[in-house]
């Protein structure tokens, strides 16, 4: 699992929008499927919450709702604390650096968006998704949005071109080619049904997809 430190922490926002097509629309996506499940008081977890994008937009449109916003990097959470007090949401924001499973709170809520590609699955990434619902409540929510398996022979290469036309470099885009290599280790749709299922949730719902990226809904099992 990386951690983003000095620059890479600095210019994340820059370089993710290059990366993922439709970013900007996930998040969007993700903002509008908190406000139609969750309550206007809600609790949520925001899992490698980075910069503090998506935090600061759910907050900005629901004013009576709090987070926790975790990330295993301090410099990618110092960037989002003085984005948390530009936006005058610090007191409804906590910022946990350190795992997951360290906190000690139930929350109606959970997002957990291109976090767990970066772990293998060798037991870490059922791991991180049981911490996940250690901190939920019975029947509350997952928005888990990664990197999956492509579903086509070309589908990778689509990513690229799309990727190149979003902004990337060609050094971006082979340093993309190596990363999905050696450093991502993407799912397909059965073996995410298995381990959602094996760490307590129900049936994931896809709400976003493109190319290589998919956001699903999920509930908690009872």
């Amino acid at each position: 699992m990386p951690s983003f430190q000095g620059e890479e922490a600095t210019n994340y926002d820059e370089r993710i929008s290059r990366l993922v097509p439709g970013y900007e629309l996930l998040h969007q996506l993700t903002q509008a499927q908190c406000q139609a499940q969750l309550s206007s008081s809600a609790s949520i977890l925001v899992v490698g919450a980075g910069t503090g994008k998506e935090v600061v937009a759910l907050a900005k449109a629901n004013p009576n709702m709090h987070f926790v916003a975790q990330d295993i990097s301090a410099d990618m959470l110092a960037i989002a604390e003085q984005r948390f007090d530009e936006a005058g949401i610090s007191a409804r924001v906590t910022c946990h650096c350190g795992d997951v499973g360290q906190l000690q709170q139930q929350f109606d809520g959970a997002l957990c968006l291109l976090v767990l590609h970066f772990l293998a699955d060798n037991g870490d990434k059922a791991a991180l998704l049981k911490s996940i619902r250690q901190q939920l409540a019975p029947q509350a929510w997952l928005w888990l949005a990664d990197l999956m398996k492509p579903e086509t022979q070309f589908e990778r290469d689509a990513q690229f071109i799309v990727c190149q036309q979003l902004g990337l470099s060609d050094a971006g885009v082979e340093r993309m080619r190596h990363n999905l290599e050696h450093e991502f280790y993407p799912l397909d749709r059965m073996r995410l049904a298995e381990l959602l299922e094996q760490c307590g949730y129900g049936i994931a719902r896809c709400y976003f997809k493109a190319l290589g990226f998919t956001g699903y809904a999920i509930r908690c099992q009872s």
